[in-house]
């Protein structure tokens, strides 16, 4: 066996269950040894059912006071019993199990483990697992792990799979030279992929991840360092000075620039016409005026007689930007294409033709303006618009279309800039830290779901105000196919709820690219009142008559995301609000949530969340969000990324050749350049 062999060739995976792992990418060991459990069960001493909490997952210790009974109801069989200890009785409920009925016996002890539900007015469990004393206590020695799973995968089959790999494991080599190993000392790394999966202790699960999260950081800032090795940054670019359409466009706007944007285009400017090549990010809170400066520079760089490219990371944002650039640039002889993957073949062939022919002067599109088939005249300037959706190879080959062109990167994920200095180390970095002065501040709420119907009717009241609102519901993990299902029975669930004159739609990611199109144009064009979607709006719509965001199940998603959701409001002129919904009631999501309702400041609230989650926290649910590393997290693990930098640096100084890296196994399991 080796990291190639197909997952087929282990015991007791037939094609379903191959199937099923291919839906989630792992079709050989190395991939299926690197899917890493999102988070471990842990057995706690058991509670009194009167310590029940309804949704939280609890062990209690019992004795069955009832018959075992079986009932037939739609080809299920269903198992029921009631137990109890000193404090209150429970029901237990379990489907299609009827050999539990000899297996268990009423007037004896046993330990339920499960999450308890209010059902038929009385505490109950629904498919409880069952343990005796002795079991248990052994069990409360392990951590189990919990994977990412699809329809026909289950944790156990995952595991066993797993298992079958351990001599492969043992048997990879290590990959970090001895002088780093020395200093650091790390677990070794085929420790830590065993110990990923089958922990022998909290300790030794916490030492497992430090090394892997170490390695996600160390190749992927290693990444950074082959790209740029060999490159002088400011070498010679295309000269590009402010024009005087420019000056006009700024001088017709119907605002003025803040200071901030002023000082960021300032900057620009500087960058461009100095004859150097510019490499910048510029990371602006959601909302702060990052495109319009994108807007001028595509104007300079046209005028001055090259061509330029805005990427932007979904069709829906690329058509967006089309509109509104066309618009706004419609008095100044422009030429401006729109490039996406839905493209006709036809209409593509005409703007490629075109774009080599040097007729198109800014081109907006998606990962379509970086295909072979795109061949540029005088490409040089280059925007990727919210760098966290691209890679590094789909950037650099963007550059390499031209001939050094200028690169800017525009980010609206608020990065505590110790960091972004690490993680953009290639790129100079400018920040818009104020908003527009005629925004209104967004009034945010976060309530339990008990608000609800109260939520409902004040969207109801701002519709028939005339405006707009989003409620976003989180997608589901468990199936592919659920995501959509989830939106549709929602927004067929608010038309039970809203008069008939209120008109819903949705949107999920499930949908062809034209229909996703087709309904946010709806949106735009306000012929949608509330549109039910998944966060497939998160990045960069624009529509300011929407006023109201609402979040289902808002503990589900990161600081950083719900912050990128809650700009899609506030955008016009009108009062906007935020309703952020839960139904936890864990003083840690209330506190985490509470970040958001005191502020709008996406800065501070990345610089809340490191505080609050602290660097310690390998057990809670990753930060949503910004980067795409498996188990790192940039907030959480900041003191591991230190680490990872100095060691980079310090091989970097002794000469080291990182070219080595390409052979190692790390590569093809992190993806050394998905992680910019």
């Amino acid at each position: 066996m080796d990291g190639t062999t197909n997952i087929i060739e282990l015991k007791g995976i037939g094609e379903k269950s191959a199937t099923a792992f291919g839906r989630l990418g792992i079709r050989d060991v190395d991939s299926l040894i690197t899917m890493y459990p999102k988070y471990y069960l842990t057995y706690e001493d058991p509670k009194d059912v009167n310590e029940i909490e309804i949704g939280q997952r609890v062990s209690i210790f019992v004795r069955i006071n009832s018959e075992v009974h079986i009932q037939y109801a739609k080809r299920m069989k269903i198992v029921t019993c009631t137990a109890k200890d000193h404090t209150g009785t429970i029901m237990l409920v379990w489907y299609n199990m009827p050999y539990l009925k000899k297996q268990l016996h009423q007037g004896r002890d046993y330990i339920f483990t499960g999450t308890p539900i209010y059902k038929n007015g009385r505490i109950t469990m629904e498919h409880p697992e069952i343990f005796t004393k002795e079991d248990y206590e052994a069990k409360q020695e392990t951590l189990q792990p919990v994977y990412p799973l699809t329809s026909g995968l289950t944790n156990k089959l995952v595991s066993k799979a797993v298992a079958q790999t351990k001599d492969y494991i043992f048997h990879i080599p290590e990959y970090l030279p001895q002088n780093i190993l020395d200093q650091y000392q790390p677990m070794e790394y085929h420790q830590a992929i065993w110990n990923i999966h089958f922990p022998e202790s909290k300790k030794q699960l916490i030492k497992a991840k430090k090394r892997l999260i170490f390695d996600e950081f160390f190749i992927f800032i290693a990444a950074m360092h082959m790209i740029t090795s060999g490159e002088d940054l400011k070498e010679e670019g295309y000269k590009i000075g402010v024009c005087k359409e420019a000056k006009e466009l700024l001088k017709n706007l119907p605002y003025e620039l803040t200071t901030a944007q002023k000082r960021a285009l300032n900057e620009m400017a500087k960058d461009m016409a100095s004859g150097k090549v510019m490499n910048r990010l510029v990371q602006g809170d959601v909302g702060s005026g990052k495109t319009i400066l994108a807007v001028i520079l595509l104007l300079m760089c046209a005028k001055a007689g090259y061509q330029g490219v805005l990427m932007a990371p979904t069709e829906v944002l690329a058509a967006q930007h089309y509109e509104s650039f066309t618009e706004l640039l419609e008095s100044y002889d422009i030429k401006i294409a729109l490039l996406t993957g839905s493209t006709k073949a036809k209409e593509k062939r005409e703007t490629y033709q075109k774009i080599k022919d040097g007729e198109v002067d800014i081109v907006i599109g998606t990962h379509a303006v970086i295909q072979d088939k795109v061949e540029y005249n005088k490409l040089a300037l280059v925007i990727t618009d919210e760098q966290h959706r691209f890679g590094v190879r789909q950037r650099e080959s963007l550059s390499l279309k031209g001939e050094k062109p200028h690169v800017l990167v525009m980010s609206a994920t608020p990065i505590p800039r110790t960091l972004a200095i690490i993680l953009y180390g290639d790129l100079d970095v400018s920040i818009i830290d104020e908003l527009p002065a005629e925004r209104l501040p967004i009034k945010n709420c976060v309530v339990n779901t008990s608000y609800r119907p109260t939520a409902y009717r004040f969207i109801e009241k701002q519709v028939s105000q005339g405006r707009q609102v989003y409620i976003i519901c989180p997608m589901v993990e468990e199936s592919e196919t659920m995501e959509g299902e989830n939106v549709i029975q929602y927004a067929q669930m608010l038309r039970s709820q809203f008069a008939p004159s209120v008109r819903i739609s949705y949107l999920h990611g499930k949908m062809k690219a034209a229909d996703k199109q087709k309904v946010m144009d709806d949106f735009s064009e306000g012929k949608i009142d509330v549109l039910v979607s998944t966060t497939v709006v998160e990045v960069g719509v624009n529509v300011p008559n929407a006023t109201v965001m609402m979040v289902e199940n808002a503990e589900r998603f990161g600081l950083a995301q719900l912050h990128q959701l809650r700009g899609r409001v506030g955008r016009g002129g009108y009062q906007s609000y935020c309703i952020f919904m839960t139904s936890s009631k864990k003083k840690e999501t209330m506190q985490r949530l509470e970040v958001l309702n005191k502020s709008n400041d996406g800065f501070y609230i990345a610089n809340e969340d490191l505080k609050l989650r602290g660097p310690g926290d390998f057990f809670g649910v990753r930060q949503s969000g910004m980067m795409d590393f498996v188990l790192a997290d940039i907030y959480t693990n900041a003191d591991i990324m230190k680490q990872a930098a100095d060691a980079v640096k310090q091989l970097e100084e002794s000469g080291f050749d990182f070219s080595n890296l390409k052979n190692s196994r790390l590569e093809k399991q992190i993806g050394l350049a998905r992680n910019i």
